[in-house]
């Protein structure tokens, strides 16, 4: 039998029995611990506000290159707007993904770019990143409740964060392509938990623990969450950050464009990441030393090559 990550509906921990309430929290906890992946449905996000903004993306990346170029923001370290294709590349790698991406964050750090060719782009975006921040919050609540933490524990560090909507553009191969490339090469992502919107091809795979790639769609209705290394941080490792990437498509399959649509939920930035006493013991000694979430996310983006 194929390993699948788990399904769970966010709806059993909102307005479900107290039993359905205690299932959900048990099972998204340790699906965290085991995959660092798990599928939710009934999550509060409107598909046709999901869709809407898959139109504008479409819309968006078919602009000429040098119209999307001058929405690139000059040493921005690629927190907003457009950044170009092959830009980013994964820590400890050379070759650029095959992508390009556009990023919407929290205009309390830094003002969003808005391209005037699409007149309904702002109002899309902005409001799935409203619907996913909320979204998040709940997840994160119930993250805490399964560790018997204070409920806000991690959804208080991610109150007004800095946290970004990127919308990722992934071309058909045939059109651009650099020698050595993959799509997305393997990485863990930086920051608390990734809601991954459904996407409109395959090719996500995560590595399991047992160390093998297991492929990860983000179906219709659905959305895919990660645990990334701000997480596996504060929880001294308890919740794995999980490597995952995005493969080309095989050979002989359709060379088709992919888009999605990861909503990466930061904390603010002063916030401390310190990992909690209750995560450490004495077959789990403390890992790391205190950063801020700021400091952390800057070393990070000079790993990936987005600031020097």
């Amino acid at each position: 039998m194929s390993r699948r990550i788990p399904l769970l509906d966010l709806s059993h921990y909102t307005r479900g029995t107290a039993q359905e309430r205690d299932t959900f929290i048990k099972a998204w906890g340790d699906g965290l611990r085991e995959f660092g992946f798990v599928s939710i449905i009934n999550h509060g996000v409107d598909a046709d506000l999901i869709a809407r903004t898959y139109a504008d993306a479409a819309r968006l990346f078919a602009l000429p290159r040098e119209v999307k170029e001058k929405y690139e923001v000059p040493n921005g370290a690629g927190q907003r707007g457009y950044t170009s294709f092959g830009k980013e590349h994964a820590k400890n790698r050379k070759v650029g993904d095959l992508k390009e991406f556009w990023h919407v964050g929290n205009d309390r750090y830094d003002p969003n770019v808005w391209p005037s060719e699409l007149a309904t782009f702002q109002a899309n975006t902005l409001g799935l990143f409203r619907a996913l921040e909320g979204a998040a919050e709940v997840m994160l609540r119930a993250l805490a409740d399964a560790f018997t933490l204070p409920t806000d524990t991690f959804s208080a560090m991610a109150h007004d964060g800095n946290s970004i909507l990127r919308i990722i553009h992934y071309p058909p191969l045939k059109d651009m392509f650099i020698p050595g490339g993959v799509r997305a090469a393997e990485h863990e992502d930086i920051n608390l938990i990734t809601l991954l919107c459904e996407s409109t091809a395959s090719g996500l795979e995560i590595l399991t623990r047992q160390g093998e790639w297991l492929a990860v769609d983000a179906l219709k209705g659905q959305i895919v969450v990660d645990s990334g290394d701000m997480l596996s941080r504060i929880t001294n490792e308890v919740i794995p950050s999980t490597t995952h990437r995005v493969v080309n498509p095989a050979d002989g399959a359709d060379d088709v464009e992919r888009y999605s649509m990861p909503f990466f939920v930061h904390p603010y930035p002063d916030c401390p990441l310190r990992i909690d006493e209750r995560f450490v013991s004495a077959d789990n000694p403390k890992r790391y030393q205190d950063i801020t979430a700021d400091g952390f996310l800057r070393q990070r983006l000079k790993e990936i090559g987005l600031i020097k």
